[in-house]
Protein backbone atom coordinates (compact mmCIF):
# COMPACT_ATOMS: atom_id res chain seq x y z
CA UNK A 1 0.00 0.00 0.00
CA UNK A 2 3.33 2.58 -0.16
CA UNK A 3 2.39 5.25 -2.64
CA UNK A 4 6.37 4.58 -3.87
CA UNK A 5 6.52 8.64 -4.50
CA UNK A 6 9.14 9.29 -1.71
CA UNK A 7 11.37 10.50 -4.74
CA UNK A 8 8.66 12.27 -6.71
CA UNK A 9 6.75 14.18 -4.06
CA UNK A 10 3.92 15.39 -7.12
CA UNK A 11 0.82 16.80 -5.39
CA UNK A 12 -2.33 15.12 -5.81
CA UNK A 13 -5.59 16.98 -4.94
CA UNK A 14 -8.74 15.20 -4.14
CA UNK A 15 -12.47 16.28 -3.78
CA UNK A 16 -14.48 13.89 -2.09
CA UNK A 17 -18.35 14.17 -1.97
CA UNK A 18 -19.87 12.22 0.48
CA UNK A 19 -23.66 11.70 -0.52
CA UNK A 20 -26.64 9.43 1.28
CA UNK A 21 -29.64 8.23 -0.02
CA UNK A 22 -32.59 8.51 2.23
CA UNK A 23 -36.24 6.80 1.04
CA UNK A 24 -34.63 6.63 -2.82
CA UNK A 25 -33.44 10.43 -2.79
CA UNK A 26 -29.67 11.35 -3.38
CA UNK A 27 -28.64 14.42 -0.36
CA UNK A 28 -25.17 15.53 -0.32
CA UNK A 29 -24.44 15.58 3.61
CA UNK A 30 -20.56 16.78 3.67
CA UNK A 31 -17.71 17.57 1.04
CA UNK A 32 -14.19 18.48 1.48
CA UNK A 33 -11.07 18.69 -0.40
CA UNK A 34 -8.32 16.09 0.37
CA UNK A 35 -4.28 16.44 -0.86
CA UNK A 36 -1.09 14.74 -0.76
CA UNK A 37 1.91 13.37 -2.38
CA UNK A 38 0.10 9.74 -2.60
CA UNK A 39 -1.75 8.67 -5.64
CA UNK A 40 -4.73 6.82 -4.10
CA UNK A 41 -5.85 5.35 -7.54
CA UNK A 42 -1.79 3.63 -7.86
CA UNK A 43 -2.46 2.49 -4.21
CA UNK A 44 -5.53 0.81 -4.55
CA UNK A 45 -4.59 -0.67 -7.50
CA UNK A 46 -1.24 -2.17 -5.87
CA UNK A 47 -3.66 -3.13 -2.95
CA UNK A 48 -6.30 -4.42 -5.34
CA UNK A 49 -3.59 -6.70 -6.91
CA UNK A 50 -3.24 -8.57 -4.37
CA UNK A 51 -6.45 -10.48 -4.26
CA UNK A 52 -7.54 -11.06 -1.10
CA UNK A 53 -9.95 -8.00 -0.47
CA UNK A 54 -12.45 -6.63 -3.05
CA UNK A 55 -11.80 -3.81 -5.10
CA UNK A 56 -14.32 -1.91 -2.66
CA UNK A 57 -12.98 -2.86 0.22
CA UNK A 58 -9.20 -1.96 -1.43
CA UNK A 59 -10.55 1.61 -1.62
CA UNK A 60 -11.97 2.01 1.54
CA UNK A 61 -9.17 0.83 3.07
CA UNK A 62 -6.30 2.87 1.40
CA UNK A 63 -9.25 6.00 1.84
CA UNK A 64 -9.65 4.99 5.22
CA UNK A 65 -5.71 4.87 6.15
CA UNK A 66 -4.83 8.41 4.49
CA UNK A 67 -7.47 10.37 5.83
CA UNK A 68 -6.85 8.91 9.49
CA UNK A 69 -3.28 9.08 9.05
CA UNK A 70 -3.19 13.00 8.01
CA UNK A 71 -5.68 13.85 11.23
CA UNK A 72 -3.63 12.03 13.54
CA UNK A 73 -0.38 13.66 12.09
CA UNK A 74 -2.06 16.69 12.26
CA UNK A 75 -3.85 16.75 15.69
CA UNK A 76 -0.88 14.49 17.88
CA UNK A 77 -0.78 17.50 19.71
CA UNK A 78 -3.77 18.41 20.31
CA UNK A 79 -4.93 15.85 22.08
CA UNK A 80 -3.96 12.37 24.26
CA UNK A 81 -6.40 10.19 22.04
CA UNK A 82 -4.54 11.49 18.94
CA UNK A 83 -0.74 10.83 20.33
CA UNK A 84 -1.72 7.98 22.43
CA UNK A 85 -3.25 6.04 19.14
CA UNK A 86 -0.75 7.47 16.81
CA UNK A 87 2.05 4.91 17.52
CA UNK A 88 -0.03 1.98 17.56
CA UNK A 89 -1.60 3.12 14.29
CA UNK A 90 1.73 3.63 12.69
CA UNK A 91 2.03 -0.17 13.56
CA UNK A 92 -0.79 -1.41 12.04
CA UNK A 93 -0.43 0.75 8.28
CA UNK A 94 3.66 -0.54 8.14
CA UNK A 95 1.83 -4.13 8.27
CA UNK A 96 -0.65 -3.05 6.04
CA UNK A 97 1.97 -1.83 3.38
CA UNK A 98 4.26 -4.99 4.34
CA UNK A 99 1.56 -7.07 3.26
CA UNK A 100 0.68 -5.66 0.26
CA UNK A 101 3.74 -4.30 -1.46
CA UNK A 102 5.81 -7.28 0.10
Amino acid sequence: MDCNCKSNKEKHSYHFNISEVVDGKVQEVMNFNFGGHHDLAAMVERTNEKGDISEKHAKELVVGIRLLHHVLKKCAGDNSIFSDFYPVFEEFKKAVKNHYNG
